[in-house]
């Protein structure tokens, strides 16, 4: 699966949308100038009142770019022929092509990025009730490939929940770094706009809802690796997570499955095959994702006071970076939404190694009498009695034959010890214990998104 380009994330980045955004941005430089006297009050209004994209000749645009390999100046010149002179002369006053479109930009990041945290919401809120679902449902607990002790299926996947939630803090934290109005000129010193410049720059910010850039040097690009590498760390968790839906819907573990559509074909040649198509194209977009990290961090790398080419190689990674995301978030969603869950077969898994998954709990038990130490001797050396002789001789019978154990153990005891059930420790109340804590912080966002929609629309 590709992200296709009628996608809202995709349309966020059209050409279309972006030179509207670049008309905004140049709309409220003239009106903070014009608030500050910088240029008249009257050709202020009529740029603003002009500055929108429907207004101008498209096409005039488009030939005007090819001619001069310029990405603004058509854009200016159009906009300038339509508010006619004098007003048209005071288009740009004191910018430069990367004050207006850095800006520009950075309105067309904060959609995305509310695009993303409210699909991180409805992610969070799919994984909360699978959660919850799980919370309960004793399986196996694994670690490096190997059955270790019980837990639940929630326990699991609250550890996911625990990690996007993560994503979802780090996204809020990103926000006052990352969405600034830079408007310092050529070089990012107000070389053209002199003492006022700071002044202009806060209002335009104002104006458009963002903050001033404290220094508004045009090489400053960490802002925009840090969304990189968020996206790429949110990319890894969900990676994470389609791996692992992927390996325990392998016939050899059957613990849970994919939804599987109508009319579903798994192989072309092997009508049985139910294949985690949809956790393959998250592990696939992941890749994808996370290799846009090296790019954005490479992008930081300017000569001088500004580099365009690195410019346009961090353009490529936010671009790339959000689109594929919104992408992933999507399926992802749809994923854990539909994610059945097989409990027969993972009770029938927790008795694959004849009782050795409860190990631990003997030990433990155990310990209290002979103390640790020898109590893992004696445990472990009954483990590997049952290893040598086959999971068919039963962690039980070697236990109740062993002399150390037997008196300090009873039979009830040590049949007690290897249930599953009495060996997950908190993993339930853990899980219910993450989903409350997920429900809260989702709430607490979808407010905050709320708000700032109903902020831009005022």
């Amino acid at each position: 699966m590709s992200p296709t380009s009628s996608s809202p994330m995709a349309q966020l980045f059209s050409i279309p949308a972006r030179r509207q955004r670049y008309l905004d941005v140049e709309a409220a430089l003239a009106l903070a100038q014009a608030d500050l006297g910088v240029i008249p009050h009257d050709p202020a209004q009529q740029i603003a009142a002009t500055a929108h994209l429907h207004l101008l000749d498209a096409a005039r645009i488009d030939a005007d770019e090819v001619r001069t390999a310029h990405p603004l100046m058509p854009l200016i010149t159009e906009l300038a022929r339509v508010v006619g002179e004098p007003a048209g002369g005071w288009i740009h006053w004191g910018a430069t092509t990367q004050n207006v479109q850095q800006t520009a930009d950075v309105l067309g990041l904060r959609l995305a990025l509310n695009l993303l945290t409210a699909q991180l919401c409805d992610l969070l809120d799919a994984l909360t009730v699978l959660t919850e679902r799980g919370a309960e449902l004793v399986m196996a607990g694994r670690t490096h490939g190997q059955q270790a002790v019980p837990i639940t299926f929630g326990f699991k996947t609250a550890i996911w929940v625990d990690a996007m939630l993560r994503h979802l803090e780090r996204s809020q934290q990103l926000r006052p770094r990352l969405l600034t109005a830079m408007m310092g000129g050529a070089v990012g010193n107000f070389a053209s706009l002199g003492d006022i410049g700071p002044a202009v720059q806060r209002r335009v910010a104002e104006r458009l809802g963002l903050t001033p850039m404290p220094l508004p040097a045009r090489s400053l690009s960490d802002p925009f690796a840090e969304l990189v590498c968020l996206l790429g760390m949110l990319a890894g968790t969900g990676s994470a997570i389609a791996g692992e839906v992927a390996r325990l819907m392998a016939n050899e573990f059957a613990e849970v499955g994919e939804a599987l559509g109508e009319g579903d074909v798994g192989s072309s040649t092997m009508p049985q095959k139910r294949n985690p198509k949809k956790s393959a194209a998250v592990i696939a977009l992941s890749a994808q994702i996370r290799a846009l990290v090296p790019l954005a961090l490479e992008a930081m790398i300017h000569s001088h006071e500004v580099e365009g080419a690195r410019t346009a190689m961090m353009d490529a990674a936010l671009e790339q970076g959000c689109v594929l995301s919104g992408e992933l978030l999507t399926l992802l969603t749809e994923v854990v939404r539909g994610l059945e869950l097989y409990p027969e077969r993972m009770a029938a898994n927790l008795q694959l190694s004849g009782g050795l998954i409860n190990a631990e709990a003997v030990m433990m038990q155990l310990a209290q009498k002979i103390g640790r130490g020898e109590a893992h001797e004696v445990v472990h050396h009954a483990a590997r009695e049952v290893a040598i002789r086959g999971a068919g001789a039963g962690f039980l019978e070697v236990l109740s034959h062993d002399p150390q154990i037997q008196a300090e153990l009873s039979a009830q005891e040590l049949t007690q010890l290897l249930d599953p059930a009495s060996h997950t420790g908190l993993s339930a109340a853990l899980a219910h214990e993450t989903s409350a804590r997920a429900r809260r912080a989702v709430e607490h966002v979808r407010e905050q998104l709320n708000d700032e929609h109903l902020e831009n629309r005022l």
